[in-house]
């Protein structure tokens, strides 16, 4: 059964917590079993969204599979973080229409969305309206998506970008360090851009412990996104403290 207003339900959380925790999950990679596993552990655990990603080379079917499975197992929205067009599917609760902000490639920064509106309009997706930044190069995302780096050191730059998604009207934006990658998003790009933005500010990438994920809470993060820590096998330790890290 699809969850209706997520937006109402994460500004509810967000107002119960010091911060949102999001799970990010490449549905492409996990087998039954292990789905099954990291879904109930989030639902018990209390992780407040689950983001579904998902390989590009994901098909329709199996990612319409895998959210369903979802849904049988938790209570928690299931919220699209597509990569591209095919990443969208009906049995969600609802999508974030990105747009990735520092890309020099036109299709990021509006193709696809042009292409995708018909078709989130068609399964009837709720909107969540989404600036993307990517803020390193090192990652797949960052390659694919042609997203132009920031120069470590510079926070005003990001706030800029953050302070332009404000006024385009984007109630969500989500600095993410790159899928993989080594480095996280620095506490002074989160902070700067805390300043100037009023929307929900979701930070993500290489956020591995509870004490990285402090760092990022008190910068300024609303909602903070956990994605290769639950790739590993033993991740179930140090996500519990991630969890109770956003409540405290």
């Amino acid at each position: 059964m699809r969850r209706n207003n997520v937006e109402e339900y994460l500004k509810q959380r967000r107002k119960e917590k010091r911060a949102l925790c999001f799970a990010l999950l490449d549905v492409g990679n996990l087998t039954g079993d292990r789905l099954r596993h990291i879904v109930t552990f989030l639902d018990k655990e209390g992780a407040d969204a689950i983001l579904v990603g998902g390989s590009s080379h994901i098909d329709q079917l199996l990612l319409d599979s895998q959210i369903e499975k979802i849904k049988i197992i938790s209570q928690l929205p299931v919220i699209l973080f597509p990569g591209n067009i095919t990443g969208l599917s009906p049995k969600a609760d609802a999508v974030l229409f990105l747009s990735l902000l520092n890309s020099l490639d036109p299709y990021y920064l509006i193709g696809a969305q042009v292409l995708g509106a018909p078709i989130i309009r068609r399964y009837d997706l709720e909107v969540l309206p989404t600036g993307y930044l990517i803020i390193y190069a090192e990652s797949a995302a960052a390659f694919i998506g042609r997203a132009y780096p920031f120069p470590e050191h510079k926070p005003e730059l990001v706030a800029m970008y953050g302070l332009a998604a404000g006024y385009l009207g984007m109630r969500y934006l989500y600095l993410e360090a790159g899928s993989g990658s080594k480095k996280t998003v620095e506490e002074d790009m989160i902070a700067a851009t805390r300043k100037v933005y009023d929307g929900t500010l979701i930070v993500g990438g290489g956020i591995t412990s509870h004490d990285i994920a402090a760092k990022k809470i008190r910068a300024g993060a609303d909602a903070i996104v956990i994605g290769n820590l639950l790739e590993r096998k033993d991740f179930e330790k140090e996500m519990k403290e991630i969890i109770r890290e956003t409540e405290r």
